[in-house]
Parts: C-alpha cells; structure tokens; sequence
C-alpha cells in the first residue's frame, strides 16, 4: 500500500479533497491524508462540492503536519498543493519519500457572492480531481509495482 499525505497551509480546503479524491480513485491501492501548517475548520463549500461528487468530508477533522511528523509517521508520497512557498515550510518526513509540489488555488482566498466562491471551489475541485486521477493512473500503469518492489 502506498502511503500519500497532502498537504496545505490550513488543511481546510484543497488537501482534503485531495485526500478525499485519492483514497477514492485508487480503489483501496493507496491511502491518503492530509495536514496543514496552520490546521484550521473545513471550509464548507469544499464539504458542499465535494457532495456534490458523492463524497461526504464532513466528518473530517483537520490536523496539524508537524503532529504527523512528531509522531514518526512515513509517508511514500508527501505531496503539497499549496504554493511553493509555502510548501517549503514543511518538514522533511523520514524515510524514503518523494515530495511532490501541486499548486492550486486557495478556495478560502475567493470573494464574491456564494454562487461565485462555489464556481470557483467546484474548479479548484475539477482540477485536483483530474491531477488525482492522472497520478493514479500514472503509477497503476507504469509504476506500481516497481515503486513497491523498491520500498522492500
């Protein structure tokens, strides 16, 4: 099984529907979690775009990366999707990891009306799905099961 934590500077928003997405499109080939620098709350109109996808986040809880790494936790991938900048104040996991960065647009960042932030939520949502869905694809096809024969 390979082990993926995303991460994000609140852990509110795009780190849990990257979570949300790989721990579904994987089909039980990886786990998924997710931290944020700065744990905040789930950002309800993530929790309304994801449902509307079928996927109910709002038991969720966010969570802090530092807690992770405190605690020893290893990770195969640790994955931020948040700007590089960010990103590089994250801690360097034990291990044998590959740090990925994919930034996205923060939805906590939108202003508007509801029907505007939703518009630009449901994006967000679209393309992190698709990334999601490109990097399991990825390494079912072609790096699978040579990544798990390394890992041994």
């Amino acid at each position: 099984m390979i082990n993926v934590l995303f991460i994000c500077e609140h852990n509110s928003a795009r780190s849990q529907m990257a979570e949300a997405y790989l721990n579904t499109l994987s089909e039980g080939k990886m786990r998924a979690e997710s931290a944020g620098l700065e744990p905040g709350s789930l950002n309800p109109y993530v929790v309304e775009v994801l449902k509307e996808e079928g996927i109910d986040i709002t038991s969720s809880r966010t969570q802090c990366v530092f807690d992770l790494y405190k605690e020893g936790r290893q990770f195969d991938f640790v994955i931020a999707v948040c700007s590089a900048a960010v990103s590089a104040k994250c801690p360097i996991f034990p291990g044998r990891t590959i740090r990925l960065n994919w930034p996205f647009a923060d939805p906590s960042s939108f202003s508007g009306s509801d029907k505007e932030i939703l518009h630009g939520t449901r994006t967000v949502r679209d393309e992190i799905k698709k990334k999601i869905q490109a990097f399991v694809d990825d390494y079912q096809e072609k790096g699978l099961k040579i990544f798990l024969e390394n890992q041994h």
